[in-house]
């Protein structure tokens, strides 16, 4: 069984001439979770460690405003935090990680703090970033492509990830991401689940009303082709072309705003996450 890495602080790739809060999309970058989070799910390991996980405080069905919570806040710590924010972080979510593991009765094995499931949900993570960012501001050049990719690595050294996990470079990453997609497989009680993640059907009924549709036409326009496959979403020309208006058009929008209206919510949620180490709140 994969156990818990000794109690160090997290990893700290080399650091880059980079300001990565000019790849931070706030509010908008927002609208590529749901797809993100069937990425990760795709992996069987992870998704049925998500759908048989017994701690209900983490549930997005059970709980969606604190897991939203606690996801910004992961990724604000990872990309924005300190060592010392990123190491305690780290300790909270692992005491939540320590329940989730696989029982007699599960279809595959998994253990949260199997680091090989955590570099594919680091992959995925990084992934959707990247695609989200140059969607709305077109492509980033080899230079800026390369130190954004080095920094991502804290989206899974932050937690039991190694930096030599880390693929060594973009190309490196790509084989490994296309070797890894193609292998997902998306089970029928897993599709279900993301059903209700697609429909918001943990939120009141007059929000799923409101966003459930617009909600589903972007996680079908930010999947992969071949997990949107697998989720049967019928994708056309002219929806491409209709988010690729709307990207480009919220990009543009985005480059307008003062930084730390850019920053939002992902600012708001590492104020809140210093708060909490200040007064000895739960960080999770």
């Amino acid at each position: 069984m994969t156990r818990p890495l000794r109690a160090t602080p997290p990893e700290t790739p080399p650091r880059d001439e980079l300001d990565i809060t000019q790849f931070i999309d706030g509010v908008a970058g927002l609208l590529g979770g749901a797809a993100n989070v069937i990425m990760q799910l795709s992996t069987r390991p992870v998704g049925y460690g998500v759908l048989e996980s017994t701690v209900d405080s983490g549930k997005v069905t059970l709980h969606p405003v604190k897991r939203l919570r606690t996801t910004i806040t992961y990724l604000a710590v990872a990309m924005l935090g300190t060592d010392a924010e990123r190491a305690d972080y780290r300790a909270a979510v692992n005491r939540s990680h320590r329940a989730v593991r696989s029982s007699a009765s599960s279809p595959v094995r998994y253990n949260a703090f199997d680091p090989s499931l955590q570099l594919w949900v680091a992959a995925c993570l990084y992934w959707g970033a990247k695609d989200l960012y140059e969607r709305m501001h077109g492509p980033m050049d080899e230079p800026t492509a390369d130190a954004f990719y080095r920094y991502s690595a804290r989206l899974g050294t932050t937690l039991q990830v190694r930096q030599d996990m880390w693929p060594a470079d973009r190309q490196a990453f790509a084989a490994y991401w296309d070797a890894r997609l193609a292998a997902t497989v998306i089970d029928p009680p897993i599709r279900a689940y993301f059903e209700d993640l697609i429909d918001l059907r943990m939120l009141p009924r007059p929000i799923q009303l409101a966003f459930g549709r617009p909600h589903r036409f972007f996680v079908a326009g930010l999947l992969p082709p071949h997990l949107r496959d697998q989720m049967g979403f019928t994708w056309t020309a002219r929806d491409d072309r209709a988010l690729d208006l709307i990207m480009r058009t919220l990009g543009a929008t985005q480059a307008l705003l003062p930084r730390q209206a850019r920053l939002f919510p992902m600012n708001a949620y590492l104020f809140d996450l210093r708060l909490r180490r200040r007064l000895g709140l739960p960080l999770v």
